[in-house]
C-alpha cells in the first residue's frame, strides 16, 4: 500500500461493483430510449447513434440508465473530480465469492 500524500488526501477513489440481474430486456431499452430522447444537449446525431447501440445490447442500456454522478449529488462536502463507468453482460454465478482488489 502506497504512503498518502497531502494532495492525495484531498481525494478519494471509489469502487464500485455490481451484478444485475435482467428481468425485462425491453423494459430497460424503452426506458433507455426515453432517458435519450429527453437528452436535449445531445446532437441527432449522437442520439441515433445512442438509440441503436441500446437497442442491440441491453448492458449498454443498463450504461444509459446508471449514472453514478448521481450517487454523489446530494453529498455534502464533496465535489465529483473524474467518474466512468461501463456494463457488460456477464457470465454469473452466485456461490463465487469476490476478492477486493488489493492495489
Amino acid at each position: 500500500m502506497r504512503p498518502v500524500t497531502a494532495e492525495a488526501a484531498q481525494h478519494v477513489r471509489v469502487r464500485v461493483e455490481m451484478v444485475l440481474e435482467l428481468t425485462d430486456a425491453d423494459e430497460v431499452i424503452r426506458a433507455a430510449w426515453a432517458r435519450i430522447h429527453e437528452d436535449d444537449l445531445m446532437p441527432d446525431e449522437e442520439r441515433r447513434q445512442a438509440a441503436d447501440a441500446v437497442a442491440q445490447d441491453p448492458a449498454e442500456a443498463i450504461a444509459y440508465l446508471l449514472d453514478p454522478v448521481d450517487l454523489v449529488t446530494e453529498v455534502p462536502g464533496i465535489e465529483l473530480a473524474q467518474a466512468s463507468w461501463s456494463s457488460e453482460l456477464a457470465e454469473y454465478d452466485p456461490e463465487e465469492t469476490w476478492d477486493s482488489d488489493d492495489e
